[in-house]
């Protein structure tokens, strides 16, 4: 048997079902928010939301999602207040991220209404997980 070969196909299949998994999960949250009325998930938006200062009410600080999760969303990230530790958040280098829809609307609400100090729209919240995919 090529070893070589036997070991490339058991990650190259790992791999592509983690692929399959983050798509099925990111793709269950866009049908759920174009339920809630949402349309035309724009990676583009998404980066340009992620990328924009909003001033939080409660603290009168600017956040934006690049305070924590830094610019590069391939390198390890740390939260402006805690100084907690954060995994990369790109699904390309983290194949934990998009995986899991619980944790995913858990931290689009918490991380939302922390930065922008609302809720995220369900098209919001569509076009950040289309930039996020793309990363």
């Amino acid at each position: 048997m090529n070893y070589p070969l036997y070991i490339f196909l058991i990650f190259g299949l790992s791999a592509s079902s983690v692929f399959a998994v983050n798509t099925s999960t990111v793709d269950r949250l866009l049908q759920n928010y174009r339920q809630q009325g949402a349309h035309d998930f724009d990676g583009k938006a998404g980066e340009k939301l992620w990328h924009q200062s909003f001033k939080n009410p409660k603290t009168g600080k600017l956040h934006n999602c690049t305070s924590c999760h830094s610019k590069n969303l391939r390198k390890p990230g740390k939260h402006v207040r805690t100084g907690k530790h954060i995994d990369p958040l790109a699904p390309s280098v983290n194949a934990e991220r998009l995986t899991d829809i619980r944790k995913v609307k858990k931290w689009l609400l918490r991380n939302c209404k922390w930065t922008l100090g609302r809720k995220c729209t369900a098209q919001e919240k569509g076009n950040i997980l289309r930039y996020l995919q793309s990363q």
